[in-house]
């Protein structure tokens, strides 16, 4: 539970008042789950005020803070900390296993990674989209368009619960869909290990382009296509992506598959239970698992 206050003397957290971000926002949640009732005040500056025993984030240049001369560091990437990754390099770890989280370091670092460290880029002014002629709306964009507006009179702490607790739904989804991810690693690992002929084989639909991608087996550079059960039925076979978030394959399904369905395509593949081709060629599907690893062997021969 999160009470904002106004009377320094009983609140034990601290983070500036005014316009706030993203990164303060999650990291009250984060404080949150550690500390479970978080008395917080938010203060214009803490010059001349007593701190002690009170933690202090995003504010008094402190353990916390990311505002001082020189920033407070940064990641090997580049990506520098803000208040949210300070919180998170320090409690990170304890929450994931106080929710018994299975490998925890790679949980943290996939966390911190697949969210936290945007966070930080976009408070630090690190995320550019110059060359995009469109504006992205991000997390960050939505946290921040929750304060008060020019013309309101309201008090900014009012507008600030009510991101607390959209930033709270947000966090735990992404928390479990983390945890969830890194429980797929030991799977993928081992289906990468039995990988031949350039094919990943899954029993069923799980997380696995990003293990691939960056796994240290030398097996896992050779993968060119994933087979496996689709939600919809048959079996999926997906070209395996250049790097994270590219549309770009590493090897694409034949161009003359391109958009086929049906009979067209089992016509074109000679594969009896073919169904369908993206236009893009990136993903194909067949109603048999026989067939579906067929089609991902003419894939790769092609």
């Amino acid at each position: 539970m999160i009470e904002i206050l106004k009377n320094i003397e009983q609140a034990d957290f601290v983070t500036h008042s005014g316009k706030f971000h993203a990164d303060e926002v999650f990291g009250t949640i984060l404080l949150e789950k550690i500390y479970k009732d978080i008395k917080l005040i938010r203060l214009p500056e803490t010059d001349n005020i007593n701190l002690e025993d009170k933690i202090v984030y995003d504010i008094g240049g402190g353990k916390f803070d990311h505002h001082q001369l020189g920033g407070n560091g940064q990641r090997e990437n580049g990506i520098r900390f803000a208040a949210f990754g300070l919180l998170w390099q320090e409690y990170g770890k304890n929450y994931l296993k106080s929710i018994n989280a299975n490998n925890i370091d790679d949980c943290f670092n996939m966390f911190d990674k697949s969210f936290v460290q945007f966070i930080d880029a976009a408070d630090n002014g690190q995320v550019q989209f110059e060359k995009i002629d469109i504006k992205i709306v991000t997390i960050s964009d939505i946290i921040e368009g929750l304060n008060p507006n020019w013309d309101e009179d309201i008090d900014s702490d009012i507008r600030f619960k009510e991101a607390l607790d959209m930033a709270r739904k947000i966090f735990d989804n992404k928390v479990q869909s983390t945890v969830s991810k890194c429980k797929a690693k030991k799977y993928v690992d081992d289906a990468i290990e039995k990988s031949e002929d350039g094919i990943l084989i899954l029993d069923k639909y799980m997380p696995y382009q990003e293990f691939v991608l960056e796994s240290k087996n030398r097996k896992a550079d050779d993968i060119l296509y994933a087979v496996f059960p689709s939600n919809r039925g048959g079996y999926n076979v997906r070209a395996i992506s250049k790097k994270n978030g590219s549309f770009e394959s590493r090897k694409k399904l034949p161009e003359k598959w391109a958009g086929l369905r049906n009979e067209e395509l089992q016509k074109v593949t000679g594969v009896k239970t073919a169904t369908f081709c993206h236009n893009a060629c990136f993903i194909c599907v067949a109603s048999e698992f026989n067939d579906a690893i067929e089609l991902a062997r003419m894939a790769v021969k092609e």
